[in-house]
């Protein structure tokens, strides 16, 4: 993203001469797919891109080295969607052995029904459709157990009986990246199933997880908010939300629901502002933070970057200027920067996660780099849930085992890119207007309303 060709070749080498995954390890999937597998298939697609619009990030003699190694991390993952009665997979895995003998039969929505971008693009990339049908049937599966009342899922499954362990709905930890790679993964493949799923999961976020006024830039009320619900009640469960949950708001930009997500963006904001940082859940009745720590998190610097691609409103890099201030002012550290054990007392941890680099920095960075090649090339881009860049790109849009995956027959005829349409229910805004551009995205005394609602006034 920055053009440092030369660092990112030594990267490149040094990754291809050093690194193994043929270690007695035991990894998460869902960490180890989106994490490592999501960065070597990424790279790859850089190395190989004939237009080279970052700058030259050829590779001398590259043999598909990255595309070799993420193909045998995948082989490696696959034990865990074996003896799995659901096709939901284990959580866990170990990188020699398989799935260890104590195994947890517990998963999170978020962990199992996250796979399948990189899956995808694997399987796509090498022309081998076991590993997007894996992905897709533990996405299927997870989707078939969602409520008959209120079509909502919980957060934790037991993957050998389907039943729900953890009965909470929410858009936070748990659940936040299902329903991202739901809309991600119809951008990049062009199924329409996935476009279906999601709006279907939209329309019931809408209708029993959101609170508040209506609109949201005009009406009596309160802000909306997303709140966690009881997936087969509705009923409210607590009052807690969590920082995940700061990634909506970009996840709403992308199918065009921009009024929405500028009062969501609002609300995280207004706490960042009153503790420079994120707890990692705040209490917004108590108007405190439950879980005081923040680990570097990138959701709200991720939704403030496509906020400002859609709506171009200076207010934005604003949010964006604050944001880096507070990072440099209580997380730096000799080494890096540190998790904040507590946003109040600004005491630090010593870990820096890795997410930090590859989203929080590269979101802060693109924020400002408008002459970025990622928005000049005239490449289409997508982010995984990690951070890492995909060219949305033909090749990814050939499915070639129809006859592999009988029950997408019906979906056979792709939807072309710009056929993406939103069920929105605040609004039908598909981008702020112009008029509007250069006023605060949100109506001053509505301003006001969030920044009391967290005791910030």
């Amino acid at each position: 993203v920055m053009g440092n060709s030369s660092e990112f070749q030594k990267a490149v080498k040094l990754v291809i001469d050093t690194v193994s995954f043929d270690k007695d390890s035991t990894v998460q999937v869902f960490e180890a797919t989106i994490r490592v597998l999501g960065s070597l298939l990424s790279a790859h697609i850089i190395i190989t891109d004939t237009k080279q619009p970052f700058g030259d990030m050829t590779i001398k003699d590259y043999d598909n080295e990255l595309l070799h190694m993420a193909h045998d991390l995948a082989v490696r993952l696959l034990p865990a969607f074996e003896n799995t009665k659901t096709g939901i997979p284990y959580p866990r895995v170990n990188l020699k052995k398989g799935v260890p003998p104590d195994s947890n039969n517990e998963t999170c929505t978020a962990g199992a029904g996250s796979l399948l971008v990189e899956f995808g693009i694997l399987s796509r990339l090498l022309g081998d459709s076991t590993f997007e049908w894996v992905a897709r049937r533990a996405v299927k599966a997870l989707w078939s157990l969602r409520s008959n009342n209120t079509g909502l899922l919980g957060n934790v499954v037991n993957i050998q009986t389907g039943h729900w362990v953890g009965k909470q709905s929410g858009l936070g930890a748990g659940s936040d990246s299902f329903y991202e790679y739901l809309l991600k993964s119809y951008i990049l493949f062009g199924e329409k199933e996935d476009l279906e799923m999601f709006n279907d999961a939209y329309r019931n976020i809408q209708n029993h997880l959101r609170r508040g006024r209506e609109a949201c830039n005009e009406g009596e009320g309160d802000p909306p908010l997303y709140v966690n619900v009881n997936m087969f009640t509705g009923q409210l469960m607590n009052t807690w939300i969590d920082s995940l949950q700061a990634f909506f708001p970009g996840l709403q930009v992308l199918i065009g629901d921009v009024e929405d997500a500028i009062c969501l963006h609002a609300f995280y904001y207004a706490i960042w502002k009153r503790y420079g940082a994120l707890p990692e859940r705040y209490n917004w009745q108590l108007q405190a933070p439950d879980v005081p720590f923040y680990p570097l998190r990138p959701e709200l610097v991720e939704s403030t970057y496509l906020l400002y691609q859609a709506t171009k409103n200076p207010f934005y890099l604003h949010v964006g200027m604050d944001i880096l201030q507070s990072l440099e002012k209580y997380t730096k550290a000799k080494c890096g920067y540190a998790t904040l054990h507590h946003v109040v007392e600004k005491t630090k941890e010593d870990r820096m996660e890795s997410f930090f680099l590859s989203e929080t920095c590269k979101y802060l960075y693109l924020l400002f780099d408008e002459e970025n090649p990622l928005h000049k090339s005239g490449n289409k881009y997508m982010f995984t849930t990690e951070g890492h860049i995909v060219s949305v790109d033909e090749r990814f849009r050939n499915s070639l085992w129809q006859d592999i995956l009988p029950e997408e027959e019906d979906s056979a005829e792709k939807m072309k890119p710009n056929e993406l349409k939103a069920v929105n229910f605040s609004s039908n805004c598909n981008r702020v207007p112009d008029e509007r551009r250069y006023l605060l995205p949100l109506k001053s005394n509505y301003m006001r309303q969030i920044d009391r609602m967290v005791g910030l006034i």
